[in-house]
């Protein structure tokens, strides 16, 4: 991808992938309540946090457990250093991002589910956040906080309220003053009295607990749903958009944004395409990018116009003659774009097809890999059971030597972009991913184009249960530094390394 020769493809061989850790693995036969289905996954730029969001309106923090100091002599580190290491996570902490709400104006139901999930630049030990639904994005601080206890009171209070606690067989006594005499009969007062009377003080202990906290709410800038959010690299502002719009924000200020993108027409009749997802460049603040249902990518740059309805480049593929039909239009719609690292290239995932974009050649992707292209001739069974229309995500790993996206039957590909490399595996989310594995080979690359079609050799026998639908693995996140994944199959979240 970077400009690698035949030799250094060569010296990245294909990886062997492993299971790592499960969250939430159900047992066979157990149903999935709605609610638990994961709906958006995302590492913190460290790779020690993961957060995950579900149709619940919950947003599940896990953070990395191998990194932290395991102490023991320094032969069991050398031997751990020699054994192969990979990210161990544990649970953090959750909270309820989201509640459902109903909207009177428009008479519509706003569900909680957590659309996306972007991590901000963690301060003074706390770790922040946004998220959003389909209409409101959150920004949270989660914080260690130290426990406060009541101390130096006469007596224990958990003995204070036992005898308080009254007796339900005796009626009650009432004094002059119109209290309960239960005090007086039964509080077990020494002998002589109680010598001093110590008002009771609140102490902070040494244990500690995890607090979320909303710090802003972004709401009202949306007619439409929300499909993205994501971080500028100056720390301060972001970006949110829906089918139509775009709009900038700064982190500090939840009242104002600004319309920076608008493609809704005058006349809604004349309206051809939406945006589906958008994302700032990694190094330059005044970037970014936004995909459309037509299959193209716009490049824009902000310092150029208040309004940055003209795009800087535009990446599309050219249609070839002849193959167009019914379903041409629907999946050439891109669901999801990502940035490499470096911020050279754009990964884009349309329905059929992962394509790694150059940003200085907008003639046509560098690279195309099938997905699952032994559904094509199944397009009408899936469009009749909406399936057509699924959004899966698709990511890069940290060095840009593979790119991985998501397919039905809880599987998975993960493909070499180094110049020359045949690495294109299908892995199950379970706990052999193994199982269904098969390595295709590259079909010869086209030296007028530089193109590169993989996967599309795969048969549908390779998958197995390859017509189950309901089974599909949508979200998925690489660590930012090593060869780790992270993706929801339903409630459960699988992790694996190489």
């Amino acid at each position: 991808m970077k400009g690698t020769s035949s030799s250094s493809a060569a010296a990245t061989p294909s990886l062997e992938w492993r299971f790592s850790q499960v969250f939430g693995e159900r047992t066979a036969g157990e149903e999935v309540q709605e609610v638990d289905i994961i709906s958006a996954i995302e590492f913190d730029k460290s790779g020690d946090h993961l957060a995950t969001g579900d149709r619940g309106g919950r947003v599940v923090l896990f953070e990395r457990t191998d990194t932290k100091d395991q102490g023991g002599s320094r032969r069991d580190v050398e031997e751990m250093d020699y054994a192969i290491r990979h990210p161990e996570f544990r649970y953090k902490t959750e909270f309820q991002s989201h509640e459902p709400e109903f909207d009177y104006l428009k008479s519509l139901e706003i569900e909680e589910k957590i659309n996306k999930i972007r991590w901000c630049q963690p301060a003074n030990g706390a770790l922040f956040l946004l998220s959003t639904n389909d209409k409101t994005i959150k920004y949270w601080k989660v914080q260690e906080k130290k426990i406060k206890k009541i101390s130096e009171m006469n007596i224990d209070p958990s003995t204070a309220l036992e005898v308080c606690r009254p007796n339900p067989r005796s009626p009650p006594q009432l004094v002059a003053n119109g209290i309960d005499d239960y005090l007086s009969k039964d509080f077990p007062f020494p002998p002589g009295g109680i010598p001093s009377l110590r008002l009771p003080m609140v102490v902070t202990s040494q244990e500690t607990s995890l607090v979320a906290r909303c710090r802003r709410v972004y709401a009202h800038a949306h007619d439409y749903h929300i499909n993205s959010i994501s971080n500028s690299s100056d720390g301060e502002t972001f970006i949110s958009a829906d089918d139509l719009r775009v709009n900038l924000w700064n982190l500090e200020i939840s009242n104002q944004s600004f319309n920076i993108v608008d493609v809704k027409p005058t006349n809604m009749e004349d309206l051809t395409e939406v945006i589906t997802s958008a994302e700032f460049h990694p190094i330059h603040c005044n970037m970014l990018a936004y995909s459309s249902s037509k299959g193209s990518i716009r490049l824009i740059d902000m310092r150029q116009s208040a309004l940055c309805d003209s795009h800087t480049k535009l990446f599309e593929e050219p249609e070839a003659p002849g193959s167009r039909s019914f379903f041409t239009e629907i999946i050439a719609s891109i669901s999801d774009i990502k940035f490499s690292r470096d911020g050279r290239y754009i990964l884009s995932r349309d329905y059929m097809t992962l394509k790694l974009w150059d940003i200085n050649m907008d003639s046509g992707p560098v690279a195309s890999y099938q997905v699952h292209e032994h559904l094509r001739p199944k397009l009408c069974d899936l469009y009749e059971n909406d399936s057509i229309f699924d959004k899966f995500e698709c990511c890069l790993s940290g060095d840009g030597l593979r790119v991985a996206t998501g397919s039905y039957s809880n599987l998975f590909r993960v493909f070499g972009t180094s110049h020359g490399s045949t690495e294109a595996a299908t892995l199950e989310a379970s706990k052999n991913p193994t199982r269904r594995q098969i390595q295709t080979t590259a079909r010869p690359s086209r030296s007028m184009t530089s193109m590169v079609r993989r996967g599309s050799e795969s048969p549908g026998a390779e998958n197995g249960n390859a017509n189950d639908f309901t089974n599909k693995l949508l979200h998925m996140a690489w660590h930012p530094t090593e060869n780790s994944i992270a993706c929801a199959a339903a409630n459960s979240l699988y992790m694996y390394y190489a």
